[in-house]
């Protein structure tokens, strides 16, 4: 396909995926949601790709959330299409196999807040604004934020965000474990890339069955989730990546794994 609305770069086993509107505050239309959808299959199906980052470009906005120029027209039909298709993509980052890491430059709103959220882990500049403002135009948050936003922040926080459309900057996101760390603009790349090191540093079959046991640990009774979690245990006691994890530390050196 043809990508008009996205970027895309692949660089030390990390892949960056773009959302390339600056011009739109890097606001999401349906185009632009597929080509998000194959830039991360991509990444998903590339042996060499360890971790992922999605961000915005320009240094405004990680992205605006959905394109009101698109919504103002929608019927009831179109307006449940596009929020189905939000879902998918935001669904298909947070059951990826890799680490997903949202690098927040600059306003997260609506469905772009949404989008960071389906993330792993969220490393916000400190000029960042989130928020899910859709009940200022009569809407709900429609990809994912009246169930991901209360799992992170609890429910009422989650109902003061969403009731009031109101922004919160990133002092206080990172507060509320909206993120997980802030830094000054400057330094997001490089706090993004020390990030990503870290992760491609460890066994990636770990840290797989990690993100899936922690994605579910809501959806099970505990008694559930334990069992998972021993089943994955054990599996993980077969791999090669236990053994050399075990020899590297008794021989006191860096292990190095490979993903089997």
């Amino acid at each position: 396909m043809e990508f008009k609305n996205t970027l895309y770069e692949k660089a030390d086993g990390v892949a960056t995926i773009s959302i390339n509107r600056p011009q739109a505050l890097n606001a999401l239309n349906e185009a632009t949601l597929l080509e998000l959808s194959h830039r991360l299959s991509d990444a998903e199906h590339d042996a060499d790709i360890k971790v992922v980052v999605i961000t915005g470009a320009g240094d405004r906005a990680f992205c605006a959330g959905a394109d009101l120029n698109v919504m103002k027209t929608a019927t009831p039909y179109k307006g449940m299409h596009l929020s189905l298709i939000g879902q998918k993509v935001t669904m298909e980052v947070e059951e990826a196999a890799k680490p997903v890491i949202a690098a927040i430059n600059g306003y997260a709103l609506g469905g772009g807040l949404e989008l960071a959220m389906a993330c792993d882990i969220r490393i916000a500049s400190a000029k960042a604004k989130l928020g899910q403002p859709e009940v200022n135009v009569g809407l709900i948050p429609g990809w994912g934020g009246t169930q991901r936003l209360p799992r992170l922040v609890g429910k009422g926080i989650a109902k003061e965000m969403i009731f009031t459309g109101e922004n919160i900057d990133a002092k206080r996101a990172e507060h509320l474990g909206l993120v997980n760390m802030v830094v000054p603009p400057e330094e997001l790349k490089t706090a993004v890339k020390e990030m990503a090191s870290k992760l491609m540093s460890k066994p990636p079959i770990g840290l797989e069955l990690a993100k899936h046991l922690i994605n579910n640990s809501t959806e099970v009774d505990l008694k559930s989730g334990l069992r998972n979690e021993a089943v994955a245990f054990g599996v993980l006691a077969s791999t090669e990546d236990f053994k050399e994890g075990v020899n590297a530390f008794l021989e006191k050196r860096k292990p190095q794994y490979k993903g089997k």
